[in-house]
């Protein structure tokens, strides 16, 4: 069982134990999505912890979606369970990268794609930059930062 799937579970089983509803909750619904993640397809597999990850910060990004959604239509009560339940499921996540590391890290993949094509990428090379700035954040960064800050290398 992968590490951070057991980590999950005994957290959960402590929440329950001291009857942390929020928590609870939270911890209940990111394995009810890697179980299902689990199960998916043909075959019945085990994740890895990176696969994990994955779905954790899918989940994470469904419940400040789901608050935004709260909030637009006047629910604040709901919209701040959503919060709550995500700062939940973000504790399990790696830490954000700043803006400046960020920078460094397209910085260096925008050199990798130049020495590649042995020419300065341009907008057309966008791709290929968030292909080798992505293998470098591995989660550590929502896709829309990244992507806005390679929009910006690239037209400077």
């Amino acid at each position: 069982m992968a590490e951070l799937k057991a980590r999950l579970q005994a957290d959960l089983a402590a929440a329950i134990k001291a009857r942390e509803t929020t928590r609870m909750a939270a911890l209940r619904m990111a394995l009810a999505a890697v179980t299902t993640e689990e199960v998916a397809g043909d075959v019945a597999r085990e994740l890895s912890d990176a696969e994990v990850q994955k779905v954790l910060t899918r989940e994470v990004k469904k419940r400040k979606e789901a608050a935004e959604a709260f909030a637009g239509a006047d629910r604040a009560e709901q919209a701040q369970a959503e919060r709550d339940e995500a700062a939940v499921l973000t504790h399990y996540l790696p830490q954000q990268l700043t803006d400046d590391e960020l920078e460094t890290i397209v910085v260096a993949a925008v050199a990798e794609v130049t020495e590649q094509l042995g020419d300065a990428p341009g907008q057309r090379q966008m791709g290929q930059v968030m292909k080798a700035a992505n293998a470098k954040v591995a989660g550590r960064a929502e896709g829309g930062r990244v992507a806005a800050s390679v929009r910006a290398k690239l037209q400077n």
